[in-house]
């Protein structure tokens, strides 16, 4: 993903990702679940799930990951002319207040996102990574400063996200647009033209993160989306459009194929650089036109869509 980056041809400002400190974690984790991921790493580690495996080198790996996206925040609040991507691993949007899943210890955006709010920022986190992002949604659904927006693949781990979350806690705030497998670029377009960008207006926040999974690339090997790098650089720059980019920050999560990560992550930061110019899509399954109907029909219940 760096080299991708690098390949933009855009000036590229490294920053150092610190660890987060105890304090900052414990506004979303539960302390002693802190400490208990702290010790099982440390012991030698060992499979915390079927899916989450981790090693020592797994606590400074997940502490560094949280502190780089809360550090291109604020080297952001600084800046007029430039965007941030966190380079990070482990990913966390399926990580729980107190359990890790699906790859994830701690929840990377929802601990900037809760700093942003203590703040009196307004939030919303957009999330494009092919699986629901469970961690997030249970988070932060309760909050009526914060936007979650997920467009995932549908009956696909971790099996949630469904259209009528929209109703639960806050309302109005938890959007998921499910796709089935097959869906490509062209629905995805249409998507973030038609519901995603529309319901981010209206929230108007003041920063949006983003859960970038390039994990919907039609090469990725763990899922079965058809999108192409060219489709996020597509949704990148229609956001930057409707959102200043020294206001956003991207935040790896999932993406398991290198060159779909390597070309993925170029087209996202020039689409947030201003180009507006990329190839066509993919053309989706007929059950895609359906399915994001359906998620329509309850963002409409909250949102002019």
């Amino acid at each position: 993903m760096y080299r991708g980056i690098s390949e933009s041809g855009l000036g590229l400002i490294e920053v150092e990702s610190p660890a987060i400190g105890r304090a900052d974690l414990a506004l979303v984790h539960d302390p002693g679940y802190i400490e208990a991921i702290e010790g099982f790493c440390l012991a030698g580690g060992g499979a915390l799930d079927m899916d989450t495996v981790v090693s020592p080198e797994s606590w400074p790996a997940a502490l560094t990951a949280v502190g780089g996206v809360k550090t291109l925040m604020e080297t952001l609040r600084e800046m007029e002319d430039a965007t941030g991507f966190a380079l990070c691993r482990p990913p966390g949007h399926h990580a729980l207040r107190a359990r890790a899943m699906g790859f994830c210890l701690f929840n990377n955006v929802v601990v900037v996102a809760a700093l942003l709010r203590a703040e009196g920022d307004r939030v919303a986190i957009l999330d494009w990574d092919v699986h629901h992002g469970n961690g997030t949604q249970s988070l932060v659904a309760a909050d009526p400063g914060i936007l979650y927006v997920s467009i995932h693949q549908d009956h696909f781990y971790p099996f949630e996200g469904h259209p009528d979350d929209i109703e639960t806690e806050a309302k109005g705030t938890t959007v998921n647009i499910p796709v089935p497998a097959g869906t490509g670029g062209d629905v995805y377009r249409r998507v973030w033209e038609t519901l995603v960008l529309p319901v981010l207006t209206q929230f108007g926040p003041d920063w949006v993160l983003v859960s970038a999974g390039f994990d919907a690339h039609t090469e990725d090997p763990l899922a079965d989306l058809d999108l192409l790098d060219a489709d996020y650089g597509w949704m990148a720059s229609r956001l930057a459009r409707v959102h200043p980019p020294h206001r956003t920050v991207f935040a790896l999560e999932g993406g398991y194929d290198l060159d779909g990560l390597r070309h993925s992550a170029r087209s996202t930061v020039l689409g947030m650089a201003g180009e507006e110019h990329f190839g066509p899509p993919l053309s989706s399954v007929p059950g895609a036109a359906p399915a994001v109907e359906e998620a329509g029909e309850a963002i409409a219940r909250h949102w002019a869509v």
